[in-house]
């Protein structure tokens, strides 16, 4: 799952990115993460005010890589979440995954 956001979008004060990336009830995702972006992703962005307002508000783009299961049990609560964004579900083949040794 691919979640499109903006940098200053927020959840009660917090940013939404990391909100989304912690969220509650156990709901903790094998593989996320969160990248800063510098395309712009919203068209009506580019036609409302000059190019220096975007990047004020950079994207954020959160990546999810997860179960049907586990996806499909958290995107209400992501709808309550986002007012504005994109969410987009793809299939994942897994080609390696191995944990950083300390």
């Amino acid at each position: 799952m691919r979640i499109h956001i903006g940098e200053s979008d927020k959840w009660h004060g917090k940013p939404l990115h990391e909100a989304i990336v912690e969220l509650p009830q156990g709901r903790l995702f094998r593989g996320d993460g969160a990248a800063r972006g510098w395309r712009v992703w919203r068209l009506e962005r580019l036609s409302h005010g000059p190019a220096a307002r975007l990047s004020q508000d950079l994207p954020i783009i959160v990546e999810v890589i997860e179960s049907t299961e586990r996806i499909d049990g958290i995107l209400p609560r992501l709808d309550q979440m986002i007012e504005g964004g994109l969410i987009t579900l793809e299939k994942v083949r897994v080609i390696l995954y191995r944990a950083a040794k300390k």
